[in-house]
């Protein structure tokens, strides 16, 4: 059903208050949840939701006017030329490995992935049909109904700090608010968030508190970009995305207009007005202001151009907040002017050691990052082996997990957890504080490098090595044992002057004898350790250090 034509020429006279006030009059005219995708302009979408959220209109100004003095002060000004003199913090660097979270509303349907909230709304997907038969039609239960459930009754943020302590962690990163809208934290800027509704806990709060007790470094993430427009399918038919009284929590609900490559931003011409990007400068703003956090880890859609501008405003007043302690801002490839903040590769890797330090970030699951039901699980080796050649190229792994909706981690994602961290109090000296060395590694396992291909690499074997100086020691970590205990390092010549061989997981020597092509070990029978075996190697005084 459309708009009768007399409502569509009164919208396009241009008048913010009076083009809301006749949008909710004509869809009042018919049902409120009917399709919107076309008889409401992108304009009018992002007026309704502007009139649903006018009442925070005086707190968010009250941050934009303090990101345009922060922003005047400190060592970075708001432009991209300033913002490439930073560099990661030592903490950063030397951390190695972090834990991501993705816990939110959308582990309630815990069906599909974490992007239920807007393919319950995509007509033909797996989600839209399931939503259907188990919840109803959208128009009678829509996203917005799952929130009551999100009870989070057996949430521990100190048992869950005291987890990531024992897995090895050194930072975390909860999702403080996904594409979905919900905000997990105590916000000024809306109605819907976890203090007010389901949980009724500051999550964010209160994992902040317990994972630095257990001194740990604090971060999060925000993606609340993407929630312009992730909503936006629920418009092409019958659902409560339609509905003006839930503008405030679908937001603009725009139709996304990306090209043939949906991740290729500069061909996305989807609709961001001027007051969506204030309000995404305000909440991040309020997320540094109370949260403090040491990193913001970002989703791609922050490279939409539509964001050029907000995000220096952005970064130089969090840079300059967080010039005493070193904070960090995870970026995609694109989003950012070259080492304006923190490269991140998600579930990818790189093929060589990178100049900066940089970041990959997966998800300990194999098909979602929020919880979802009968999901498996990557093996501990998988994930000591993806550690060891991301740290061997001067990177950080960020390895997710997703909580259920009462609050529970998988025993199967803690079980994997607790493996890694048993591997690190072992071999952790090859990873914490190291530097790469003059090569990353060897061995005949090619890396895929990218994103979304770290399923492609194929298994290491005994002949890949990885490699990363530390204490001024080298550490030749073996991503397999050799079934006949002879191993050979062909990167270390006789020039490299080894002095000695020992295994980490023992401390006992390892015999060895230098040849042409390299460094010959001769290691006992059975594995000492397990998933990976490191070795520690002391060279001539002038090799130990990094290059």
């Amino acid at each position: 059903m459309r708009i009768a034509s007399n409502c569509s020429k009164s919208l396009s006279v241009g008048r913010a208050a009076l083009s809301v006030a006749l949008i909710f009059a004509c869809v009042g005219a018919q049902a409120a949840t009917a399709p919107t995708a076309k008889t409401q302009s992108p304009q009018q979408n992002d007026l309704a939701w502007q009139q649903a959220s006018a009442k925070f209109e005086p707190q968010r100004r009250a941050l934009l006017d303090k990101v345009e003095k922060g922003d005047a002060t400190g060592p970075f000004r708001p432009d991209w030329a300033s913002l490439q003199a930073y560099r990661s913090p030592t903490w950063y660097d030397d951390a190695k490995f972090g834990i991501f979270i993705h816990w939110g509303v959308y582990s309630v349907p815990a069906f599909g992935s974490e992007w239920y909230s807007r393919n319950m709304y995509v007509q033909g997907s797996k989600e839209f049909a399931h939503h259907v038969a188990t919840y109803g039609q959208q128009s009678q239960f829509g996203y917005k109904d799952f929130i009551p459930k999100f009870k989070a009754e057996h949430f521990d943020p100190a048992a869950w700090a005291k987890l990531f302590h024992e897995a090895g962690a050194r930072y975390v990163v909860p999702v403080a608010e996904h594409h979905d809208g919900f905000a997990m934290y105590d916000s000024r800027l809306s109605d819907w968030t976890a203090v007010k509704m389901g949980p009724k806990r500051d999550v964010i709060g209160q994992l902040s508190k317990a994972i630095r007790a257990e001194g740990l470094h604090f971060g999060l993430s925000s993606h609340r970009a993407e929630h312009d427009w992730f909503m936006g399918n629920g418009r092409e038919f019958a659902s409560d995305v339609n509905d003006p009284r839930y503008a405030e929590f679908y937001g603009p609900a725009q139709l996304r207009m990306s090209g043939p490559d949906s991740d290729v931003l500069s061909g996305d011409f989807t609709f961001v007005s001027q007051a969506w990007l204030d309000d995404w400068l305000a909440r991040t703003t309020e997320l540094i202001d109370d949260y403090h956090p040491d990193l913001i880890y970002f989703d791609w859609w922050i490279g939409h151009p539509t964001f050029r501008n907000s995000l220096p405003k952005m970064l130089a007043y969090y840079y300059n907040e967080g010039a005493a302690r070193g904070v960090v801002v995870n970026y995609k490839f694109g989003e950012f002017a070259d080492g304006a903040g923190v490269l991140d590769v998600e579930r990818g890797q790189l093929t060589g050691i990178h100049p900066t330090h940089w970041q990959t970030d997966t998800s300990i699951s194999n098909d979602s990052w929020g919880y979802i039901e009968n999901d498996t699980y990557k093996s501990p080796q998988v994930i000591v082996h993806l550690l060891a050649d991301v740290v061997s190229k001067n990177g950080n792994l960020l390895l997710n997990i997703g909580p259920r909706a009462d609050g529970v981690i998988p025993q199967g994602a803690q079980d994997v957890l607790c493996h890694i961290g048993g591997w690190l109090k072992v071999n952790g000296e090859a990873i914490y504080g190291s530097k790469p060395w003059r090569q990353f590694g060897e061995g005949p396992t090619e890396t895929v490098g990218g994103t979304f291909q770290d399923t492609k690499t194929k298994p290491y074997t005994a002949e890949d090595f990885r490699f990363t100086t530390g204490n001024g020691k080298l550490y030749a970590i073996e991503l397999g044992w050799p079934k006949d205990g002879k191993a050979v390092i062909h990167a270390i010549k006789a020039a490299d002057g080894v002095r000695s061989v020992q295994l980490v997981a023992d401390g006992k020597p390892v015999p060895w004898q230098q040849k042409d092509d390299g460094l010959h070990l001769t290691l006992p029978a059975q594995p000492v350790g397990e998933y990976a075996y490191v070795l520690r190697i002391e060279l001539a005084q002038s090799q130990g250090a990094a290059r």
